[in-house]
């Protein structure tokens, strides 16, 4: 049988190129042709374009280093709020300029010197602010339902990955957008934590210090190879997601949200992934435990994203008559933030030490949870609603999220099978954990877990093992 190129990881594609197996050429010519197949019906891509895809990939057959390339001939999508020399940066917005940026991105360089190839910008709600992805550019939809939307605000980016149209892309995280759509598409997601990826345009802070800098990718190994190339160089074992010994996993299906009822499919989904976990090679001890959540962390983290708003609005220059009208809402918002009392740098760090006060108290290695409260919007459900509706409903199928933004500390994404389909479960670690998460989500790759049916008030926990999980479990 033929092979197909667009289902191959991103070190398999290397690996091929590397022993002239295939060549960056040949790779380029295969996504293209799923972009023409797919894209149509997606819409994941914000500028794409096939002559610079073939140029770039030729650039990468000619290079005398090529062999040691770790991202040899690998398409990579990319964020439209990142720079790409010779694209516009449109940040989702018709109020942006539609000139071409003059150079890359500092992350972008990274890729490419690695051996990546770009293969385009990819579509995102105005200015990143929403957990979905339409603009005034158009609907991205996801390509396991084109009847839903892929979730965002990297939305654009998972779909491009999901539908096989690109292998990796690079997205921005400042309360879930890397994490989300990673869920909703059936893809692995990491939020690195603070400073440990570089923030576009070199900024030292994003959305007063929400914001980090990440990638997506359809497998564990493949994502901890992009996060070991945006890190700044792959060294040895940082291609890997290898991590020894056993895990003390905390499972909490709790939100620090007061909006988002969980879905019987994401908690099975949760309760599911932790039973794998103790059953896997390293016999994870698990425990039921809830993270020391206070009744403020939503008030802390929405007023950053408020202030946050509109700091990049004002960096811009944008001109409030020309964006969306729930845009205009949250940078106004934003202003009165900064007029009368700024977010406390101090409550974030405080909120981090508590977090980590827990694990250690409590023996744990890590936090498991849902990704997401509830399945995906229908595409475009929310065009052109006014602020409120769009932050009510919005919110309620994304709690779970923003409280490590807050934090700054490490997330990843995962998928687990429920119903024959993708849902993605959460898993929030100490700083420089990353390697650590990716490799619990490693072990859970190709693990269906069997969902709870039908009832919209399933019993807890779901009879998913042989040893059902109690309050205190040991494996």
């Amino acid at each position: 049988m033929a092979l197909d190129v667009t289902a191959l990881t991103a070190a398999e594609i290397a690996a091929r190129v590397h022993d002239g197996r295939l060549s960056a050429a040949d790779v380029a010519r295969a996504h293209l042709a799923r972009i023409a197949d797919r894209e149509p019906s997606v819409g994941a891509f914000q500028e794409h374009d096939p002559e610079r895809v073939f140029a770039e990939a030729g650039a990468v057959d000619t290079r005398s280093d090529r062999f040691a390339l770790p991202l040899a001939g690998v398409p990579v999508a990319i964020k439209d709020n990142i720079d790409v020399a010779g694209y516009p940066t449109r940040h989702g917005s018709l109020a942006t300029s539609a000139e071409p940026a003059r150079r890359d991105d500092d992350l972008v360089k990274r890729l490419r010197a690695a051996g990546a190839v770009v293969i385009g910008k990819t579509k995102m709600p105005e200015l990143a602010i929403w957990g979905f992805t339409h603009s005034a550019f158009g609907v991205t939809c996801n390509p396991l339902d084109p009847a839903l939307d892929p979730g965002g605000s990297s939305g654009g980016s998972a779909a491009a990955v999901a539908a096989g149209m690109a292998v990796l892309a690079l997205g921005t995280d400042g309360g879930g957008s890397i994490r989300i759509p990673a869920a909703y598409c059936g893809l692995v997601g990491v939020k690195p934590g603070a400073g440990v990826v570089p923030l576009p345009g070199g900024a030292e802070q994003h959305w007063r210090g929400l914001t980090a800098t990440g990638a997506m990718a359809r497998t564990a190994s493949d994502a901890a190879l992009m996060l070991a190339v945006l890190r700044g160089g792959v060294e040895a074992g940082d291609d890997g997601v290898a991590y020894g010994g056993p895990a003390r996993i905390a499972l909490s299906l709790r939100h620090p949200s007061p909006i988002g009822r969980l879905h019987p499919d994401h908690r099975a989904a949760a309760v599911g992934a932790a039973a794998r976990l103790r059953a896997g090679p390293n016999r994870a001890t698990v425990t039921l435990a809830d993270p020391p959540y206070s009744r403020t962390l939503v008030t802390q983290w929405t007023r950053r994203w408020h202030a946050g708003v509109a700091d990049e609005f004002a960096d811009l220059g944008l001109d409030e008559r020309k964006v969306e009208r729930r845009t205009a809402t949250v940078v106004r918002k934003g202003r009165r933030v900064q007029r009368m009392r700024m977010p406390d740098p101090a409550a974030a760090a405080a909120w981090r030490g508590r977090f980590l006060d827990w694990l250690d108290a409590g023996g744990h290695d890590l936090l498991l949870s849902p990704a997401v409260a509830g399945p995906p919007l229908r595409a475009g459900a929310l065009q052109n609603r006014r602020y409120l509706p769009t932050v009510l409903v919005s919110a309620a199928r994304v709690p779970y999220t923003q409280a490590w933004n807050l934090a700054g500390l490490p997330a990843v994404v995962a998928p687990v099978t429920v119903r024959g389909a993708p849902v993605g479960v959460q898993l929030v670690g100490r700083p420089g954990d990353e390697l650590k998460l990716l490799a619990a989500a490693a072990s859970l790759e190709g693990r269906p877990v069997p969902a709870t049916a039908g009832s919209p008030r399933p019993r807890w926990p779901p009879r998913i093992a042989a040893k059902p999980l109690s309050r205190n479990v040991v494996a």
